[in-house]
């Protein structure tokens, strides 16, 4: 799962989940402001490649 952190000047954040890292990075270009882009591991998840 991808993740992005959106903080905004009124101190407001906000967080955008995404399934593909290509869905996150395109979001990611089109967003404005302080922003973090994360990659969420899970334990119990399957190695994919």
């Amino acid at each position: 799962m991808w993740v992005i952190t959106l903080y905004s000047t009124d101190n407001h954040t906000t967080m955008f989940e995404f399934d593909s890292e290509k869905e996150a990075r395109e979001a990611f270009g089109k967003m404005k402001g302080c922003k973090i882009l994360s990659e969420v591991l899970y334990y119990n998840d399957e190695l994919t490649g």
